[in-house]
């Protein structure tokens, strides 16, 4: 089994919209999918750091869950990083709800970052959580 946490906008579950910000989204959504494929069970947790946290403070939260993939519509270099130390696969760029992406990452459509930097485009006005 393995544990995908999405950064989600609201309390839905699967049916969860995927957050632009991944540090100051709401709300995590960890789902638990089954070698395969079948969804096991989710799990929606308020983000404990939403109205600001410290470097690195997120990724441990994440990787303290269990969660061997991470999922975001946006997320900084520095959290990236922190999330690959951590051997956690970051994907980012991604939007919609959580149960239409989950299929394109579990059938390889969507890749994880592999390097930092990656999550953010270039002049990104929005892209200023860094962890």
């Amino acid at each position: 089994m393995i544990r995908i946490a999405f950064a989600t906008e609201t309390p839905a579950g699967l049916d969860g919209e995927v957050a632009r910000h991944f540090g100051r989204c709401p709300y995590y959504t960890f789902v638990d999918v089954e070698e395969d494929g079948k969804v096991k069970d989710y799990l929606v947790v308020p983000n404990p750091a939403a109205e600001g946290h410290g470097p690195g403070e997120i990724p441990r939260f994440i990787a303290e869950q269990g969660a061997a993939i991470v999922v975001s519509g946006g997320m900084g270099p520095k959290a990236q990083e922190w999330f690959l130390q951590l051997g956690i696969k970051p994907y980012v760029g991604l939007e919609g709800r959580v149960r239409d992406i989950l299929p394109a990452i579990l059938s390889g459509k969507v890749e994880p970052l592999e390097s930092p930097g990656e999550g953010c485009g270039e002049g990104d006005k929005d892209c200023h959580h860094q962890d």
